[in-house]
């Protein structure tokens, strides 16, 4: 990265490197803006939360030396992996959701996540090789959104269960859920700047402290936070005396699993035109906002989108290798740096040194382990609903013509495989003496049929 001098008035592109006041503001932004999502993730799957919050850190760090510097973008988990997590956590005999997975449960998981990197970077390998346009033939806007629809609602099961199981005081729990959701859309939508940004941390501390209210008015008698175990620091590998004020997240090494990596690698499907999508927009954010700060630079980010795949794919392995749910780009990063103007790379790398320097902060860990399933479940309904949501935006945006007999075929059989086989045998198809995750199954049936009925994009 170079130290060439500032452009504009308070204008960063990717080579530009801030003052270090203005640097560590910025990289404290950025952690914000990510830092909700991730932890949700990992309470949701019952991984390790400092964990996921250091692969992250590790993850982009990474993600930028591979892309030379030259791709701002921010790395943390991804919700579009959750039911397929679950289901093979399931699967293999171990309870799921919003709580502290067994050691064997996450390493089987593990496996999978790996597998899922492999395949990105495979994508980003025929990319390089055969262009940018062969990844848009192979998983065109029909099949990437169908895909999106399937985890969204697969997933809405979970939503209601973590908030009515969330303990003995239903009506209670319903009542922080639904003040949580509506919180957080409100602060979606009528609110700009960082609130706008960030509206899972502010509707989370909305249904913390409407739950810390109630224990005060119940005197104690009514109480959804969460005990914190002892098992979450267990396989810490390091700790700073006792372990209370520091210790190192605890890392697991992935198990050999067929079954996760059937279950979880055809996800990256998913998540791959996410990337893609991320790519082009940065490529005219960054000119555009070059051009208008009166800068002779220019830069071909578009071009680097193999790179990019490669970039997220290996992401994803060292999220598999070290014991973290799947990751992709965050585009929440991504519109903090287009609303503060700010696309320094140097940015991104001081904000993945604070995120893996606050995963080994022992109390801020707590904190967020005691976060009551109730709130959990209210963020759930925003944000399953909103990836469902999404896949129906692919769709829109790339005009996709729905109403085609052949693209009708090849959706349909998504959804009804998918959705069907996810409530009907709760997520595990079973074909020809095998069982086949619905999610995976109907992904990998979905790319063949396209194939075998011959699609051409119009």
């Amino acid at each position: 990265m170079s130290n060439s001098r500032k452009i504009g008035n308070n204008v960063y592109l990717p080579d530009e490197n801030p003052p270090l006041p203005k640097l560590l503001i910025f990289a404290i932004q950025q952690v914000l803006v990510m830092f909700p999502p991730t932890a949700t993730v990992a309470l949701i799957t019952g991984f390790p939360v400092s964990t996921t919050i250091f692969s992250c850190g590790l993850a982009t760090i990474c993600f930028i030396m591979i892309t030379r510097g030259q791709v701002p973008l921010f790395f943390g988990s991804s919700f579009a992996y959750l039911s397929a997590i679950i289901g093979i956590i399931i699967a293999q005999g171990y309870e799921s959701g919003s709580g502290i997975l067994p050691v064997e449960a996450v390493r089987v998981a593990q496996f999978g996540i790996m597998m899922s990197g492999l395949v990105s970077v495979a994508a980003g390998l025929i990319a390089k090789a055969l262009g940018p346009q062969s990844i848009q033939k192979l998983l065109p806007a029909h099949i990437t959104g169908s895909i999106s629809i399937v985890i969204g609602l697969s997933l809405a099961g979970n939503a209601l269960t973590d908030i009515t199981d969330s303990s003995q005081f239903h009506n209670l729990s319903w009542t922080v859920a639904m003040l949580t959701f509506l919180s957080t859309v409100l602060f979606a939508v009528y609110c700009k700047g960082i609130p706008a940004q960030a509206p899972l941390l502010l509707g989370a501390l909305i249904g913390c402290s409407a739950t810390a209210l109630i224990l005060w008015l119940s005197g104690g008698e009514q109480n959804l936070f969460r005990s914190i175990s002892n098992e979450v620091f267990a396989n810490s590998l390091w700790k700073l005396g006792d372990g209370s004020a520091v210790s190192l997240p605890p890392f697991s090494l992935p198990k050999v699993s067929l079954e996760a990596a059937l279950a979880i690698m055809p996800i990256a499907f998913a998540t791959i035109p996410e990337s893609v999508a991320h790519i082009y927009q940065l490529d005219i954010y960054v000119n555009e906002l070059a051009r208008e700060s009166g800068s002779s630079k220019r830069f071909s980010i578009k071009e680097k989108l193999a790179d990019t795949l490669i970039g997220d794919g290996c992401s994803d392995i060292i999220c598999g290798i070290i014991g973290a749910p799947a990751g992709t780009s965050y585009g929440e990063n991504m519109s903090a740096m287009m609303i503060s103007k700010v696309f320094s790379t140097s940015v991104l790398v001081v904000a993945s040194i604070l995120l893996i320097f606050l995963s080994c902060v022992t109390p801020l860990v707590k904190i967020i382990y005691g976060i009551p399933l109730a709130v959990i479940g209210g963020l759930e309904i925003y944000l399953f609903g909103a990836i469902a949501i999404q896949g129906v935006a692919v769709m829109i945006q790339s005009k996709c013509d729905v109403f085609s007999n052949r693209r009708m075929a090849v959706i349909a059989s998504i959804l009804v495989i998918g959705i069907g086989g996810t409530y009907a045998f709760d997520g595990s198809i079973p074909f020809f003496g095998m069982d086949i995750p619905a999610i995976a199954g109907a992904s990998v049936f979905g790319i063949l049929l396209n194939w075998l009925l011959g699609f051409k994009e119009s």
